[in-house]
């Protein structure tokens, strides 16, 4: 049995929060470099640039990345052998939220109603997702998500007999809906199956894996490269403003569902796709 002191989980999550929001992962950087090289419109090369730049000077001056500091978005996946001391964990993860937010000078967003409107003034509380798997270790997710892109998120509540066809269908649609307001070069994170609420979290999981990797499941792998080429045929581009870089990745997640259903998930990430994973 491995012991953990919460203010250790909240000491972490609050430096996650500032890195998150001021550097993106390397497979995030290497892929936007890879779509200024590709990209085929002058005004969307002109847009990738000037995305890179911004990049470049959030990380040398600490400034975030994006004035949407997002609402934080924390998985973690807690290993069955590790025993929690010091006060309540969900506090603790909040208090982390806290600190990062306020001592991070990141924006904060979050209200503490949906219909009144009045901010927390300090970005709490989080969306915690929580999992519980083998060994002695906790790894943690942080995903600050920006709402412009949120927005253009969809839930489709498909039959059986639409397949995988219609299930492509659905994913187009929804970005072709989003267009311009989720911000592109996006990252299209997808779940299918499970239930109405089990793909809407796979999706906003399926935004944590690098967007070099694809799934692991061979016919799952083929329709992300598909419906990636497909997206950045759209032509709707860099900022929307047309080009060939619609989308920087296609990241499909998948799980058992019942026999009367196909429940597909589309949770969209602007260019910003942040997050930061750390083990303890």
């Amino acid at each position: 049995m491995k012991t953990i002191q919460v203010e250790d989980i909240t000491k972490n999550i609050r430096e996650m929060c500032i890195e998150a929001n001021h550097f993106l992962t390397e497979d995030m950087k290497a892929a936007m470099e890879q779509a200024c090289k590709e990209e085929k419109s002058p005004v969307g090369q002109q847009v990738l640039s000037q995305l890179a730049d911004n990049l470049q000077i959030a990380g040398q001056d600490m400034i975030p990345i994006c004035q949407d500091t997002g609402m934080a978005v924390i998985f973690m996946e807690i290993g069955q052998d590790v025993h929690f001391e010091g006060g309540s964990l969900e506090d603790a993860v909040n208090e982390g939220v806290r600190q990062g937010y306020v001592d991070g000078y990141l924006r904060k967003s979050v209200v503490k109603d949906p219909l009144e409107r009045e901010n927390t003034k300090d970005n709490t509380p989080a969306v915690i997702h929580y999992q519980i798997v083998p060994g002695d270790q906790v790894k943690i997710t942080v995903a600050p998500k920006g709402f412009g892109s949120e927005n253009m998120s969809r839930v489709f509540m498909l039959k059986p007999a639409d397949g995988i066809e219609g299930v492509k269908a659905a994913i187009l649609t929804a970005v072709k809906d989003a267009g311009p307001n989720a911000c592109p070069p996006m990252v299209v994170g997808v779940g299918i199956g499970g239930t109405f609420e089990k793909c809407a979290i796979m999706a906003k999981q399926a935004l944590t894996r690098p967007v070099n990797e694809h799934s692991a499941i061979p016919y799952v792998a083929e329709m992300e490269k598909e419906l990636l080429e497909n997206i950045n045929k759209t032509g709707i581009g860099p900022g929307g403003l047309g080009g060939t870089t619609t989308a920087l990745a296609v990241n499909i997640n998948t799980y058992p569902t019942h026999i009367a259903g196909l429940p597909v998930a589309v949770n969209i990430c602007c260019h910003v796709c942040r997050h930061s994973t750390w083990v303890l």
